[in-house]
């Protein structure tokens, strides 16, 4: 699997800062340094997530990002990370003042993989809860959780293929239905541990 050393993830998280900083002071979209890795210049999937921070608690305020490995994981981070900060619709865009006062993290995924099995009752013992991220497909409807999210709420396999069915707008048993495809994929995931603090290797496992 695709590895990511503490200073590439510690480069990672501090580049989506700076991508969103300068975009609102700016309206500028930053350019990969040149000083990039090149090992982040690879084709890789990858999400941002921005939550808001106070008194050690955290709530979301921005995720967004690129599922597949279809451009350089550096220009997908910088893409990414302006629009978990201005393009959520869930949430109104991020202002400048807010920028001291949020914590972000990064996701970097590996390519999903479709899950096969013969009767789709068989979905939550292929899922693993704390390693696996989960996209769910029917018609046009499609959506995708992160693996650190079910750990965060506390679910077991099949509340997360139900949440996920939900996000993607569907009903929470679609998981079931035949023509529905269900994706997992994997994660490494960097965050601040305080807003512009030290940035640490998140373990989605909880524990």
């Amino acid at each position: 699997m695709f590895q990511l050393s503490s200073d590439e993830g510690e480069f990672l998280v501090k580049l989506a800062r700076k991508a969103v900083e300068e975009y609102l002071k700016n309206g500028r979209k930053i350019s990969p340094p040149s000083d990039t890795p090149e090992k982040l210049r690879q084709p890789c999937g990858v999400f941002v997530t921005i939550s808001q921070s106070e008194n050690g608690k955290k709530a979301l305020r921005g995720c967004i990002g690129h599922p597949y490995p279809t451009m350089p994981l550096v220009d997908a981070l910088i893409d990414s990370a302006i629009s978990a900060a201005t393009c959520d619709p869930r949430f109104y865009p991020l202002s400048l003042e807010e920028l001291d006062k949020v914590i972000f993290e990064v996701s970097v995924l590996t390519p999903p993989k479709r899950i096969e099995v013969e009767n789709p009752m068989e979905y939550p013992s292929k899922v693993k809860v704390g390693e696996d991220g989960l996209i769910v497909e029917h018609g046009i409807y499609k959506g995708l959780l992160l693996p650190q999210v079910p750990v965060e709420w506390n679910w077991n396999a099949e509340d997360f293929l139900c949440h996920c069915c939900q996000k993607a707008g569907l009903s929470p048993d679609y998981w079931l239905l035949k023509d529905t495809k269900i994706y997992k994929f994997q994660a490494i995931v960097f965050e601040e541990e305080t807003p512009k603090g030290k940035i640490r290797r998140k373990s989605l496992a909880g524990k």
